[in-house]
């Protein structure tokens, strides 16, 4: 009888006397070692696994789902504000900026014998909104948040990689607003039915408007 016969019982098992791991095989011990592949931390890619296999990947619009989830437009972009959003952050930043002008010129009929001209009041109210209307534009191109977008939790962002527009390009969109109502208005109503619900001047500029959160 030997150790490498199959009918003996103690085939498997070393010599008495013989330490373990010299060509016997172990029973009970997982195989490991060389030669086995070792398990992944969770979360983590195995080495040499390109990262789009079911890994997280960093979203240029921070942290939301990649490109294919249920109701995401684009590559990690966030949920895109709706019609109602963008009426009410647009109604409210001109109230902020035409009110008072409206308000300082209504005391200024009141008190003026010629209203044909504007009085000081008049004056003072025009310069307001115009320094306010310049105050919104940057801000929304700084931040993509005017007072009226942040108060309903939307930003102004560039389609392609999330961030803000900058001054510039703010301007250059609030001038391409003119698309949007040239045809008798159709542009304004435009985010109803478009997929990533865009404007005109939205399409023109590659913008588009998200769901940020109040802050």
């Amino acid at each position: 009888m030997s150790f490498g016969d199959p009918n003996n019982p103690y085939a498997q098992q070393p010599p008495q006397g013989q330490p373990a791991g010299y060509g016997y095989p172990q029973q009970g011990q997982p195989a490991g070692g060389y030669g086995h592949p070792q398990q992944a931390p969770q979360g983590v890619p195995p080495q040499g696994m390109p990262p789009q296999y079911g890994y997280p990947q960093q979203s240029p619009y921070g942290a939301y789902p990649p490109a294919g989830m249920p109701g995401m437009p684009g590559a990690g972009m966030p949920p895109l504000a709706n019609w109602g959003q963008r009426v009410g952050a647009y109604l409210l930043d001109m109230l902020i900026i035409v009110g008072p002008m409206y308000a300082l010129g209504f005391i200024d009929l009141a008190g003026s014998q010629d209203p044909s001209s504007p009085g000081v009041f008049g004056l003072i109210g025009m310069l307001y909104a115009f320094a306010m209307g310049i105050f919104q534009l940057y801000k929304e191109g700084r931040t993509g948040q005017t007072i009226g977008k942040k108060a309903l939790g939307i930003s102004l962002r560039r389609e392609r990689d999330g961030v803000p527009l900058g001054f510039g390009m703010a301007f250059v969109r609030k001038l391409a607003h003119f698309l949007d109502s040239i045809a008798c208005y159709l542009g304004w109503l435009w985010p109803l039915w478009d997929d990533k619900k865009q404007t005109f001047a939205d399409k023109v500029c590659s913008t588009v408007v998200i769901q940020v959160g109040r802050g």
